[in-house]
């Protein structure tokens, strides 16, 4: 039997059986020398560790990015959505509730976002969103999610074998096979991660080692961004620079590159455009005739005609069509593209970006609005009928404010009266309970649903919910324990809210590992064996 072919993913009929028999026959041939190793101890082993590389996680989960794909092409009700982590904890814990409150992880990723590494991760502090982190940080925190998700497989595992130790204490055979069963049925907790690698952290070289490492950690999906690496900014803030298409694409190629020498076939790039927003080139792009790439790129340039001979010391001239221009540089050496060229930008990078290699799309915008993003993809779908979207429902947007006023405008268009309402103010809890606030949280609520249907949009994701999450929750807790509620604020809006809620965290000492440690002592020492997990453990008064 192969072993690694009999792990690499979901569990199979009678596998744990299977490795028994398998382990059983090894132990035999040792002559005796091997006789304190139990066999049904070594499966379990080996079923709550069943990825043992990072390449491993890579192919097992673009197999599963792929297959959803071509369900969402079928069916663009079948959407996936992530949440963006910057601690495997984090990580961890979402996977953990998913499979509570679902019963499978399937369509459910995980996004790793480059500002919350940023932010969160650096050596140097916080810091903005504009490549200046460690570039090693981006791997480390790909390596240390699958190390929370492994290890949350190891322990719900661990609650079935302990289970099925009880079962046949108590002579229930029947009992024992229905868990023996759902070990071999068992669904991994190891989903695909769509990790940024922001501009690419350098030249194309740079972007090909960096995307080696984050392939060798897990990473199955990398976004990369058409921005300039050493003027990479946040994609809600201002002063975004973009690079020509050929720059683009030898990142992109270096990525794929990447994954076809590590044996990652199914690689997905995520090719993301900032054109909307951006309005600023480093560089005039190299064209060799006219209507190729560089001409249609350089064609979007803010420029004043010339006459011959007028030409300044430093001056960059191109021929538009017979005409000499000069594309208008800024003080700071850069070059300005002219105003509402944006969604013609992004309609030309998507399309570029997907006849050359990539296979998913991100086009960041500055709202969330379905019809917005669907006039860009209309235009692609045009081009590249299949193109799909991973869409940022960002952090970044008020969101209520976005879509109470998508809803005044189109009350307005409608002939509605809206004359009760303050389209500006209409953040303000006056209007909470109002039927335009209502028809914007419906709004908001389908918004995924039909940005999938109306917009191409395959994968959603918050890229930053956790930070924000942190922040308020400690909030609320500061404000009371270290206020009059004193303990109380803790216990009654934590403590008590895990154990009415079923959060396993409340049992933090299980969450951590104490029970397998446990089980691991038990195997290695049998009877000798030294336990945390006795009477006197107090993590028993939560059952």
């Amino acid at each position: 039997m192969n072993y690694q072919s009999t792990i690499s993913g979901p569990g199979q009929a009678n596998e744990y059986q299977s490795h028994i028999a398998q382990m059983k026959q090894l132990i035999e041939r040792q002559n005796g020398t091997w006789s304190g190793i139990n066999p049904e101890s070594v499966a379990r082993m080996r079923l709550q560790n069943r990825f043992q590389t990072g390449l491993d996680i890579a192919r097992y989960t673009a197999a599963i990015m792929r297959k959803d794909m071509a369900a969402y092409d079928a069916d663009p009700a079948l959407y996936t959505q992530s949440l963006g982590c910057w601690h495997g904890f984090i990580g961890q814990q979402k996977m953990i509730s998913i499979k509570k409150h679902f019963g499978t992880t399937d369509r459910r990723y995980l996004y790793l976002s480059g500002w919350m590494v940023a932010a969160l991760r650096s050596e140097f502090g916080p810091l903005p969103d504009q490549s200046m982190h460690e570039k090693t940080s981006v791997p480390a925190l790909i390596e240390e999610l699958y190390t929370f998700l492994r290890q949350a497989d190891a322990r719900e595992l661990g609650g079935m074998f302990r289970a099925i130790d009880a079962a046949r204490a108590a002579g229930d055979g029947a009992k024992e096979q229905e868990l023996l069963a759902a070990a071999d049925n068992f669904q991994t907790h190891v989903v695909p991660i769509i990790a940024d690698i922001d501009a690419g952290f350098g030249n194309a070289e740079a972007t090909y080692l960096l995307a080696k490492k984050m392939i060798e950690a897990g990473a199955c999906a990398l976004q990369i961004e058409n921005q300039v690496s050493d003027e990479k900014q946040c994609g809600h803030q201002d002063g975004k620079v973009t690079v020509p298409h050929e720059v683009f694409l030898a990142k992109v190629r270096a990525c794929r590159y990447a994954f076809l020498e590590l044996g990652v076939e199914d690689g997905i790039i995520v090719t993301r455009t900032d054109s909307l927003g951006a309005g600023l080139t480093q560089q005039i792009a190299v064209s060799h005739e006219p209507g190729d790439l560089g001409d249609q790129y350089n064609a979007f340039l803010d420029c004043e005609e010339v006459a011959a001979g007028e030409g300044r010391n430093g001056d960059v001239i191109i021929n538009r069509n017979g005409k000499l221009l000069r594309p208008k540089r800024l003080a700071s050496n850069l070059y300005q593209f002219r105003p509402g060229t944006g969604a013609d930008r992004c309609v030309l990078d998507c399309i570029t970006s997907l006849q050359n290699g990539a296979d998913l799309l991100w086009i960041e915008t500055e709202k969330p609005h379905v019809e917005q993003i669907a006039s860009m993809v209309d235009r692609i779908r045009a081009v590249v009928p299949n193109a799909k979207l991973v869409y940022n429902n960002s952090p970044s947007f008020n969101w209520t404010l976005n879509f109470r006023q998508q809803v005044y405008d189109a009350w307005k268009a409608a002939g509605k009266d809206v004359s009760a309402y303050d389209r500006p103010g209409l953040m303000s809890v006056d209007y909470d309970r109002t039927d335009l606030a209502a028809e914007a949280d419906e709004r908001i609520r389908t918004f995924q649903a039909d940005g999938s249907k109306r917009a191409g949009i395959f994968h959603h994701l918050i890229t930053l919910p956790t930070y924000h999450t942190a922040a308020l929750s400690t909030d609320n807790l500061a404000k009371e324990y270290f206020g009059d509620q004193g303990m109380l604020g803790y216990v009654r809006n934590v403590q008590r809210q895990e154990i009415r809620q079923g959060i396993a965290c409340v049992k933090h000492q299980n969450m951590a590992g104490s029970d397998m440690g446990d089980d691991h002592k038990e195997y290695f020492a049998g009877e000798a064996a030294l336990k945390a997990g006795g009477a006197h453990n107090t993590m028993n008064q939560f059952g």
